[in-house]
């Protein structure tokens, strides 16, 4: 019956999608091009038999997946991979690409999260950039534009302690003489952090007393730090909370071209997510949306969270420090990850990279781990038979 809803709930979402396709892209699409090619780079057979996969992808193997040059624009990317990510974590396979000869990556991040599953799991997902589709998240799909003047190269890395025996996949562009004046390059960065709560304890809500105050975003988990001009146009966001309590009434704080204070300071997590009220339903819009919410007391477990800046970009002309609390005033323990999407006037490095090691999220606390808690909390009360629990 679950999937049935959830499937139910995927077709809307698809129908959606194409019902809010603007009167302006299909102009576009009306417009005939001239001086343009389109192109693929792909993992067919190329002896016209039917073994079109990369296979044998060996533990700490990169495989060169595009590298192409001269000018053009990545306008679709189709990948499924063997075996199942129990066998082959989807957070340990990477992804990185390179714009315009450049020896650095401007996109890096593990292959899941990026196209909108997070930790290694595998779930269906439904946006207007990013989508990972039947069967039960088997396929990853992104229509992001990526430019490039002087070459493109993507390639991706094996570090999941396994052999990757199937790897497909297409890759879409447009080839041209020179791009369109203003072309940005995309970029995306993983980060992942484990936060610390306050000295006085996880104080959500008020529960332990007076809540404090963070006018300037100190301590918060930041989804990207940009130097340079351009526009942030989304983010993947993974919470995995520890606590029952709600762990979404931290603000965005978005600093832009050096502002000292917030120059959008927002009023909740799930506000700046379009929605509101400590929600945990599944939800997917073409720009904002839950499409993987936890099934545990409270907020505990896992909910992934985005929104993709399509109609209302956030520009700057200098830089963007895109941040937010971990609880109010970041007084939460949480297992934060997240993928930013964003383009600038040029291709420039990604401030770090994430070992195997740093990428390794926290399992999931529920009601085994609680019992135990409330067991140690009898003994320290006594161990008094008819304990109730707010004694």
């Amino acid at each position: 019956m679950k999937r049935i809803v959830l499937s139910l709930l995927f077709v809307f979402s698809i129908s959606l999608l194409y019902s809010q396709n603007s009167a302006t892209e299909m102009l576009s699409l009306s417009q005939i091009k001239h001086h343009v090619k389109t192109k693929r780079v792909g993992s067919y057979d190329k002896s016209g038999g039917n073994g079109d996969c990369l296979g044998g992808i060996k533990d700490g193997e990169k495989i060169t997946l595009m590298d192409v040059k001269g000018a053009g624009v990545i306008d679709h990317i189709w990948i499924t991979i063997a075996p199942e990510a129990a066998k082959a974590s989807r957070n340990d396979i990477i992804l990185r690409m390179y714009w315009d000869g450049n020896t650095f990556p401007s996109v890096e991040s593990p292959i899941g999260p990026f196209f909108g599953n997070g930790w290694n799991e595998t779930y269906n997902f439904v946006s207007a950039p990013l989508t990972v589709s039947p069967g039960w998240g088997k396929s990853y799909v992104c229509y992001f534009a990526m430019p490039f003047a002087n070459g493109a190269k993507i390639e991706i890395e094996n570090q999941t302690g396994a052999k990757i025996e199937s790897f497909y996949f297409n890759i879409d562009y447009t080839e041209m003489p020179t791009l369109p004046e203003n072309s940005g390059r995309f970029h995306a960065w993983y980060n992942h952090e484990l936060t610390e709560a306050l000295p006085g304890g996880e104080n959500e809500w008020g529960t332990l007393g007076e809540t404090g105050k963070n006018p300037t975003g100190k301590d918060n988990y930041v989804f990207a730090d940009i130097k340079g001009k351009g526009q942030f146009v989304g983010v993947n966001y993974y919470v995995n909370c520890p606590t029952p309590m709600w762990y979404g009434e931290g603000d965005e704080m978005v600093f832009i071209d050096g502002d000292t204070t917030p120059t959008l300071n927002g009023t909740g997590t799930e506000d700046f997510f379009n929605t509101s009220w400590c929600p945990k339903e599944l939800f997917q819009h073409p720009y904002f949306g839950y499409p993987r919410v936890n099934n545990e007391t409270g907020w505990l477990g896992h909910t992934h969270i985005y929104r993709y800046f399509i109609a209302d970009p956030i520009y700057f002309d200098t830089s963007c420090r895109f941040t937010i609390e971990h609880g109010h005033n970041n007084n939460l323990t949480l297992d934060l990850a997240s993928v930013a999407y964003w383009y600038q006037d040029k291709a420039t490095a990604l401030p770090r990279s994430f070992t195997k090691a740093e990428r390794a999220f926290k399992p999931i606390i529920g009601a085994t781990e609680m019992h135990k808690w409330r067991n140690a909390w009898r003994i320290d009360n006594g161990n008094k038979p008819q304990l109730w629990g707010n004694e």
